[in-house]
């Protein structure tokens, strides 16, 4: 199969690094990293990639420039093959710089593609291309169709809802972190677990939850208590194999540890934010990993040679109490008086990365919430 693992724009190389972990050896391209793999990485990529929105397998790649081919190639497409009688159906189109530029007309085609070679089937068009994933229908099976100067790759996603949704957060405070970028924040900062972590403005809890799950070898489709596999898309397919899911599933639960070997502190100023973080680590089966403490920034209290990850406030997003600059210059002296180790943190402005005072290297740039913004690390360990 021809696969491809969907990457928010600037973290490619970061996921093109988790698969390589994976024993799956792929090519970054703009928007995700692209691979031939078998049903086997399919199903392993699923369950343990952490930093990567969707996993789709080509279908069917194609010119045309009319309607008639369009019509002609649609019926070669391997339908069936994604879909069973009487499935529902969601077609995301987007065309650009091409002779068929009509997305409703290009859906009403490939419908008709659909229907002649399912029987019962039940389509749907999302209405806007670049539609948000909570937007997108959760009991259909989606087709991701791209048109780019009049070549056609249409692709079967076989994740169902968004990588990003693991299940557990439910409680949000204000400005939460998406569970994909909170985990590209870890690959950032090279932590595995080996040291003491500390996210002294946690919110919501999405970065000590990650770095538990992460520390006890718990792959993000099992963040339950009871460890059981959220639902993909896939495994609705017609010649989904049970027996050899079930197998990867149980090869991933054997190599989960007891517990995190390291501490793991999520912090707050905020109260309410640290009830929200409690109740969302419990759904993921690893609030007994993470101390949790209800303090300002000064107090937060990190391990010596440590590390701190955390996504502070950005002055656009949340309206603080005091200036965005004095959150940095706080997170910079936090993690000199208590000798810490390496630092990863989101910044939108490199204005504010001077009050840290502390060497940082541009990792990647992407998107939080819809601002800009970059993902840095750094070390204050000499040498």
């Amino acid at each position: 199969m021809r696969l491809f693992a969907v990457a928010a724009p600037g973290l490619e190389s970061i996921v093109l690094a988790e698969l390589h972990a994976l024993a799956i050896e792929g090519r970054a391209v703009d928007g995700g990293v692209e691979w031939e793999g078998d049903a086997a990485q399919l199903m392993r990529a699923l369950l343990h990639l952490r930093c990567a929105g969707r996993v789709l397998v080509r279908a069917a790649s194609f010119r045309a420039r009319t309607f008639f081919e369009l019509e002609r190639h649609a019926r070669r497409v391997p339908w069936a093959q994604f879909l069973g009688p009487g499935a529902a159906v969601a077609l995301r189109i987007t065309a650009r710089k091409s002779k068929l530029y009509h997305e409703g007309a290009i859906a009403e085609r490939l419908q008709a593609a659909i229907t002649a070679a399912v029987t019962g089937v039940e389509t749907r068009r999302i209405a806007t291309p670049e539609a948000d994933d909570e937007e997108q229908p959760q009991d259909a099976q989606l087709f991701v169709v791209r048109v780019l100067r009049d070549e056609f790759t249409i692709s079967a996603d076989a994740t169902g809802a968004a990588l990003h949704r693991r299940g557990y957060r439910q409680a949000l405070a204000k400005a939460p972190l998406r569970e994909t970028l909170a985990a590209a924040l870890l690959h950032a900062a090279r932590w595995q677990g080996q040291v003491p972590l500390l996210d002294p403005l946690c919110g919501s809890g999405t970065i000590p939850i990650e770095a538990a799950l992460l520390a006890r070898r718990i792959p993000p489709a099992l963040a339950s208590p009871g460890r059981a596999p959220r639902s993909f898309a896939f495994t609705t397919w017609p010649e989904h194999d049970a027996p050899a899911w079930d197998a990867e599933v149980q090869r991933a639960r054997a190599d989960i540890l007891e517990r995190a070997p390291v501490p793991i502190t999520g912090s707050d100023r905020n109260a309410g934010a640290i009830t929200a973080a409690r109740a969302n680590a419990a759904r993921a089966g690893v609030d007994g990993d993470i101390e949790w403490q209800v303090a300002p920034l000064a107090r937060a209290h990190g391990h010596e040679g440590g590390a701190l990850v955390t996504n502070p406030p950005y002055g656009v997003r949340v309206v603080t109490e005091r200036p965005v600059r004095e959150v940095y210059a706080g997170l910079g002296a936090l993690l000199r008086d208590q000798r810490m180790g390496r630092v990863a943190l989101l910044s939108p402005d490199p204005a504010l990365d001077a009050a840290l005072r502390v060497p940082l290297e541009e990792i990647a740039r992407t998107r939080n919430g819809g601002i800009a913004v970059r993902l840095l690390a750094g070390s204050l360990a000499k040498g």
